[in-house]
């Protein structure tokens, strides 16, 4: 992008700069993205059914009414980026384009256009749907199923890097024919496929799920089991749940399957098939569980362009790091505060999601602290939920379940609201999201001594003398510690289970009793 049209986007946020046009079977799709590099913000995403897939089975050709609507829609596509003045653009086409007798004449059309697609064989469509798994999921080790309306990809993952895909003609747009067949059929038929990736079923770990129709599966199994979550990425199934969730799923009409939330009606035609092959797969590669991903081919384009230094960044720490730096969450600052209130973990003892050795580990600390930061700007009657549903709701990469929970109980406890609601419940130890909480109302004890002044964190201390929790303090800043500052101490040291006591310089002037519960 410019300079000149960089200048005109500051002022309403991150200059959309990168773009991803997918031409798939079933979808065609334009993605905008802007901000962090290594975990991108999507700017706009918009997609058209053109199904250019459909006939295939029968003709071997795209349809001229398909390629009519794909081409109207592309030619609007590359309008927009034109207006938008994004020069990065991946244009790739898959499956239906590459296996149809009139795909070269349909790219020449969309050369026409202006755009500069890239006709992907089988293998690198999976390789770069594994790229995008690995983006999202650092150290992922397993199966990548990328299921689009013409292929189905597999790949297999491991260290950082994937080999053995395979693309198999078992997309939504043709199972229905296949499984039109009596299921004895069915089922032998697409464990014919699957012979060809006969390395998965000896491969260690789950399958990752990518593409709206897996995400679709998993809004179901979501919205079936009542998950606290809304978000299908980092959802898990165990073999079996998924064995179960799939059976269901195989037998119900799509229009029941799309009255549940998250579900559209598009997905919801192919998804009873899907599940069926699901099943089949399942009882053949035997993986470890179901993980679902919302990154797959289009970021793995982008990851792929990427640096190893930007690779190998944390993606949760880079996401909320863009998102908080211009709401007063700068990493610097967060950093300083995690520093300032690292007496407070280790509560526990947990085995650390996130390592580091304590419940959450030092990175999932780190991102509570700038969220928390974030959440101080809002408003007061707007904070508590705003940061609630950042923890809960928002997707963010390189963060599962477990720590969900503890950002959320973190937030609630800057918020001086340390409770723990059922729901995290469902999703962390009782001992974790105290200890969690605890991180957060440290976070707002620091905040309330002096705003989060460098200052203040560097004429202060917070620490932990066995059954007391000590707030130092130098001589010539004792003005600070009045009126709330004690209270949110008090509350801290109860939270913990400690005495509290303020130290002014050498001296402790100011102390409770025992312990809470003493």
């Amino acid at each position: 992008m410019s300079g000149r049209a960089a200048q005109r986007w500051h002022a309403g946020g991150d200059p959309p700069d990168r773009a991803v046009i997918d031409i798939g079977s079933n979808t065609v799709r334009l993605v905008v993205y802007s901000g962090s590099r290594r975990a991108p913000d999507v700017f706009l995403n918009e997609k058209v059914a053109a199904r250019l897939g459909r006939d295939l089975s029968e003709t071997g050709r795209m349809p001229d009414k398909a390629m009519t609507y794909a081409l109207s829609a592309l030619a609007r596509f590359a309008t927009i980026l034109a207006d938008l003045e994004v020069e990065a653009v991946q244009t790739v086409a898959t499956a239906a384009v590459r296996e149809a007798r009139n795909g070269p004449d349909f790219l020449d059309r969309v050369r026409a256009l202006g755009l500069d697609p890239r006709l992907l064989s089988g293998e690198e469509e999976a390789q770069i749907s594994a790229q995008g798994v690995m983006g999202a999921f650092p150290g992922a080790r397993g199966t990548v199923a990328d299921l689009g309306g013409g292929s189905l990809e597999l790949v297999m993952i491991e260290g950082g890097a994937c080999r053995d895909g395979v693309s198999l003609p078992l997309g939504t747009l043709r199972l229905p024919a296949l499984r039109q067949r009596d299921p004895a059929a069915f089922r032998e038929a697409v464990k014919a496929e699957l012979a060809r990736a006969g390395w998965a079923a000896s491969h260690d770990g789950p399958l990752y799920m990518v593409g709206g129709t897996w995400r679709a599966l998993a809004a179901f199994a979501m919205r079936d089991s009542r998950h606290p979550l809304t978000d299908p990425h980092g959802f898990r199934l165990t073999r079996e749940e998924a064995d179960q969730v799939a059976r269901t799923v195989a037998r119900m009409e799509p229009a029941a399957l799309a009255a549940v939330r998250g579900i559209s009606s598009a997905r919801a035609a192919g998804l009873p098939d899907a599940a069926a092959m699901l099943r089949v797969m399942l009882a053949d590669i035997r993986p470890d569980g179901l993980v679902f991903s919302s990154w797959g081919l289009r970021e793995g384009l982008l990851f792929q362009r990427l640096s190893p230094a930007a690779q190998a960044q944390d993606p949760l720490l880079a996401a909320i790091g863009h998102f908080c730096e211009p709401r007063g969450g700068s990493v610097t600052l967060a950093a300083t505060i995690a520093a300032w209130t690292a007496d407070v973990t280790g509560l526990s003892g947990g085995d650390g999601a996130g390592g580091g050795g304590s419940t959450g580990g030092e990175r999932l600390r780190l991102a509570a602290t700038m969220l928390a930061l974030a959440a101080a700007r809002i408003e007061p009657n707007l904070r508590q939920r705003h940061a609630y549903e950042w923890a809960m709701d928002k997707r963010w990469l390189g963060l599962d379940p477990h720590g969900r929970a503890l950002l959320a109980a973190a937030l609630l406890g800057a918020c001086g609201k340390p409770v723990l609601p059922d729901e995290l419940q469902r999703l962390a130890s009782a001992e974790a999201l105290r200890e969690a909480a605890a991180w957060g109302l440290a976070i707002r004890l620091c905040r309330r001594l002096g705003a989060g002044s460098r200052m203040s964190l560097l004429t202060s201390r917070l620490r932990r003398d066995g059954e007391r929790l000590v707030l130092w303090v130098a001589p010539d800043r004792a003005q600070l510690v009045a009126g709330p500052v004690e209270g949110d101490l008090k509350a801290l040291a109860q939270w913990m289970g400690l005495a509290h006591a303020v130290q002014i310089g050498e001296q402790t002037t100011a102390a409770a009793g025992a312990a809470a519960g003493a």
